[in-house]
């Protein structure tokens, strides 16, 4: 038996993961964290992308667009503001919002918020990375 800690994603409309796991992959604003129990403690802001959840039989996939992470040595809780499985996400939407964020970002100009605009083409692109794994 792996050394599993308790894993809990919550975003402000349901608590969305609740678990023992073994590990945990995803994307921080410093880069790609993985965690084993008996991780170092710290907390990191979450960047748009896909947290893969692996638990002691099977491995879980979830898009996160943004939030923090603090990890103790035998826990790890998210506070994200959207998680999202791979069933709940539109494809089709994912891609046009992928569209417009490009859009945005090629015409630049002072009137774009050009951080706004990367950051929404990330969520985008997460989006549609996990909806492909499903398939």
């Amino acid at each position: 038996m792996a050394d599993l800690f308790t894993l809990e994603i919550i975003s402000p409309e349901r608590i969305f993961y609740k678990g023992e796991v073994k590990f945990l992959e995803m994307t921080t604003s410093e880069g790609e964290i993985g965690v084993y129990k008996n991780h170092i403690p710290m907390t990191n802001i979450l960047a748009p992308g896909i947290v893969t959840i692996h638990e002691e039989n099977e491995v879980k996939e979830a898009a996160v667009h943004s939030g923090f992470v603090v990890i103790l040595q035998d826990s790890v809780k998210i506070m994200a503001e959207v998680v999202e499985w791979p069933d709940e996400i539109d494809e089709a939407r994912a891609r046009e919002a992928k569209i417009r964020a490009e859009r945005r970002l090629a015409e630049g100009g002072d009137a774009i918020d050009i951080d706004r605009a990367e950051l929404a083409l990330k969520r985008s692109i997460a989006r549609i990375r996990l909806s492909e794994h499903r398939k």
